[in-house]
């Protein structure tokens, strides 16, 4: 391991101490230190480092470390950028010049670095942001836990024996550990929301087209899929959301006026949360009244199980795509080798899917879009949870478990967010309170198509109602202490 310490003294004249109080600012914050003449950007990228580096061994985040790039890019910096150079992380799956993209399988183990790049990083690249690697992630993203066989399980920084959700679960770990500021998530069924839940972060959930092109265009990943940046702060997820769609104007205050919302706390299967998540929704519920906001009890207006079944269905449409690209280019065997059990299995299950199976899925897709669009003209915000149960151990959903296992507990865990995802709306997962384990448990909330800046405009307000600023978890640079 690096002796952070020396290096930073040797480099900069920043000790160890001082890379744990800039860790502990939002990127606005670390901005402004650079904006102000206090720091180089090289001051924020070898502080970073030294974070990673004390932290990693622990909660196993990092799959690629850029760190020569990373000092030459700080020493480049272009000072004009809004946040020039603020340290944040890709997530594995995602493309980048010079990275490798090994989407977390043993399949794309030896993945050469890459050479195209698509207008999502290219805005942070232009905002001054600099990237230091890639983050741990599921294999092609299939699951809402984060322990790929390639790379072994990332830890929640909570508690090392849980999950920090998936499948952006080293990115979650990494913010809320304190590595970075900000770091990239994308979300096809949950995997912004899921893992800013279990690890206490900011996680918005753009609505369908809001941001611009982060990979190759696909029907399932142009219908599902939507890139941000998670953070501990609703004001850098703000500013996060407003470059990757384009540049747009967003909210920085409160909202203004009362909202009507809606709590509904079924899954799309009709079970009930957990003890533990029912209990954080109540007290969500209570706090949104608190405030003023008249908050009532509802059912969900589209067909739950129906919607529950379309996205089983386009899930396992996904698998047969992905492996498929495997088999072309590797062979049968060597793809049947080096694929992870729970993604060959699903493919499989996914090769009796037919045209009915497809048309189905669409209409359930266009019914409940339809449904929430009527749902809207009455209310202003749903608050539901994000997940049926709070952060699961590890290897409860490890790829290598039975398939009859994941399956049930798999869509069990994840029967909240698919919603969001396949009708196109925002939504948001808030760190408002700890389950009774004192892990997160988020609460989220969802808006009608268009209607990003409402949701950051209600998180304002809650952040300032209930500050989360200074609850760090046990394994972070807000309490360990540095070497």
């Amino acid at each position: 391991m690096i002796d952070g310490a020396d290096m930073l003294d040797a480099g900069t004249g920043l000790n160890a101490a001082d890379a744990f109080a800039i860790g502990r600012l939002d990127a606005h914050d670390q901005a402004a230190l650079v904006k102000t003449g206090e720091l180089t950007p090289a001051d924020l990228v070898d502080a970073a480092i030294l974070r990673i580096e004390h932290l990693d061994a622990a909660l196993n985040v990092m799959t690629f470390k850029d760190y020569d790039r990373a000092r030459a890019r700080a020493r480049a910096t272009d000072m004009r950028g809004a946040m020039a150079g603020v340290p944040w992380l890709l997530k594995d799956g995602l493309d980048y010049p010079g990275m490798p993209n090994r989407s977390g399988s043993r399949s794309k183990r030896d993945a050469a670095p890459g050479t195209i790049e698509f207008p999502f990083t290219r805005a942070f690249d232009d905002a001054g942001l600099i990237p230091l690697g890639k983050t741990n992630a599921p294999e092609f993203g299939l699951l809402p836990t984060t322990e790929p066989l390639l790379y072994g399980a990332a830890r929640n920084p909570w508690s090392l024996d849980r999950s920090p959700g998936g499948s952006s679960g080293g990115a979650a770990a990494a913010v809320a550990s304190g590595m970075v500021p900000v770091a990239h998530a994308a979300d096809g069924g949950g995997s912004i929301r899921i893992p800013a839940s279990c690890c206490g972060l900011v996680g918005l959930k753009p609505g369908r087209g809001a941001n611009v092109r982060a990979r190759d265009p696909h029907v399932l990943e142009d219908l599902l899929a939507c890139d941000v940046l998670l953070s501990r702060s609703v004001r850098d997820v703000s500013w996060a959301y407003a470059t990757a769609a384009g540049g747009i104007d967003m909210p920085v205050a409160p909202v203004a006026r009362r909202l009507r919302v809606a709590v509904i706390a079924d899954t799309l299967d009709g079970a009930a949360p957990s003890p533990q998540v029912a209990a954080v929704l109540r007290q969500a519920a209570d706090l949104c009244a608190s405030l003023g906001h008249d908050v009532v009890a509802a059912p969900l207006p589209a067909d739950g199980p129906g919607v529950a079944a379309c996205f089983r269905t386009l899930w396992r449409y996904l698998a047969r795509d992905a492996v498929a690209h495997v088999v072309s280019r590797m062979g049968e065997a060597a793809a049947e080798a080096a694929l992870e059990p729970w993604t060959r299995d699903l493919a499989r299950h996914g090769e009796t899917l037919g045209t009915a199976d497809l048309e189905g899925a669409l209409g359930q897709i266009c019914a409940a879009s339809d449904a929430f669009a009527r749902f809207f003209t009455q209310y202003d915000i749903v608050l539901s949870p994000v997940l049926r149960h709070p952060a699961l151990a590890i290897g409860d959903l490890a790829p290598d478990r039975s398939f009859e296992h994941i399956m049930e507990r798999m869509f069990d865990y994840v029967s909240y967010t698919p919603l969001q995802n396949l009708t196109g709306l925002p939504a948001l997962s808030l760190p408002l309170y700890l389950g009774a384990d004192g892990v997160p448990i988020g609460s989220m909330f969802t808006a009608a198509r268009g209607q990003e800046a409402l949701l950051l405009e209600l998180a304002f307000e809650l952040e300032a109602a209930l500050p989360w600023k200074h609850r760090w978890p046990a394994h972070s640079i807000g309490t360990e202490v540095p070497r």
